[in-house]
């Protein structure tokens, strides 16, 4: 029964094209749509229907993670038609779990929005290139098809660290070796280190979460590598920030000087419900020119907003400017750009102005630094 029963559940996720399914006792399978969570008309699941549909597809050693430590994460293929990434997990004693679907195909550029001169960027032959953004923001997403450009046009050995394996790469112009953390190498800290003795191109580390991990990025892009890193930072600025904070005061200066000339470029993402239906992606993007270096070796920071804003014509843009954008072409409704804004309060105003035809144009507004 419970086995049919997700392979049902697993074919309307695809057919209906959602985002996530959440299995928990007490109420139908919910799906998320457009952002909206939606219950399934069928039956209230019972502590034994997730405990099976649990065991149906988690493989055994997430099994025993999940009895040791309450909840388990791996990466599971629906046959050729979808893989999910599928965290299991314990609550009120009972066991709950979400899938979230990974699409099969990779997205181009254009069709994700992003901006066109990170095809430059991502051919230089070394330098830290981080994708930043809440979770579920479509950052997998956006590294996914940046992996997959290069591995159509590019001759590379790209190594991608992940927890767990998402997208599936496979060998195209490029040779390509996914690692798994937890199945394939213990951490990311020991994965990026012995990477370095790949002879790699190109590394991807799904996750910069300790100093150790940050710190060996850094120095893979130094050292003659294009490094990708995603981080759960809001805005360039901010983590610029993050990194800098992670180590200890006394690192701080030196840490400054080599993420200068380290890093290459910043894209922060939000996904926000596009009109009627759907969603859309609105980007930061900070490409780190010898003036933005400059500020972030001398621990100008707070300087980078106003240079993101003077850098239009490297193809860079504020996060609050996407946004006041994807509501004048009418994607998104106003509440919803708001409620993603850096700054809700100047956002507000500038929507009140466009309203009232009182903005000559976008370069004129002189947003000043905070």
């Amino acid at each position: 029964m419970a086995f049919i029963q997700i392979d049902k559940l697993l074919e309307t996720v695809i057919k209906e094209k959602v985002s996530d399914l959440h299995i928990s006792c007490g109420q139908p399978p919910v799906v998320r749509v457009g952002g909206h969570m939606v219950r399934l008309e069928t039956k209230t699941l019972e502590p034994e229907d997730t405990v099976s549909l649990m065991k149906s597809i988690t493989p055994e050693r997430n099994q025993q993670e999940l009895q040791e430590v309450g909840s388990s994460d791996f990466g599971f293929a629906f046959g050729s038609k979808a893989r999910f990434r599928v965290s299991v997990f314990k609550q009120k004693g009972k066991i709950s779990m979400v899938l979230r679907r990974i699409p099969n195909e990779f997205l181009t550029f254009q069709q994700l929005g992003l901006p066109p001169i990170i095809e430059d960027l991502i051919q230089r032959p070394r330098g830290l290139f981080l994708v930043t953004g809440p979770t579920g923001s479509g950052k997998t997403t956006s590294l996914a098809s940046m992996i997959n450009w290069l591995n159509t046009n590019v001759d590379h050995h790209i190594i991608t660290l992940e927890d767990p394996i998402e997208y599936y790469h496979e060998h195209k112009k490029s040779t390509i070796n996914q690692r798994e953390v937890g199945v394939d190498t213990p951490t990311f800290a020991e994965a990026l280190r012995r990477a370095l003795r790949q002879d790699p191109d190109v590394i991807l580390v799904g996750e910069m979460r300790d100093l150790e991990t940050i710190e060996s990025a850094i120095t893979a892009a130094e050292t003659g590598h294009v490094v990708f890193g995603t981080l759960h930072t809001t805005g360039a600025q901010g983590t610029v920030d993050r990194i800098i904070d992670v180590f200890p005061t006394n690192q701080q200066e030196q840490i400054r000087t080599q993420l200068s000339t380290a890093i290459i470029g910043i894209l922060s993402q939000q996904l926000l419900p596009r009109k009627p239906k759907g969603m859309v992606a609105a980007y930061e993007f900070l490409v780190v020119t010898s003036a933005i270096a400059n500020l972030i070796r001398e621990g100008k920071s707070f300087r980078i907003n106003s240079a993101i804003q003077t850098g239009r014509k490297h193809g860079m843009q504020l996060m609050d400017d996407a946004l006041f954008n994807l509501w004048k072409t009418q994607l998104c409704d106003e509440a919803d750009v708001i409620n993603k804004a850096n700054n809700p309060g100047e956002l507000r105003e500038k929507i009140v102005k466009a309203k009232k035809g009182l903005l000559e144009d976008d370069d004129n507004d002189g947003d000043d630094d905070e």
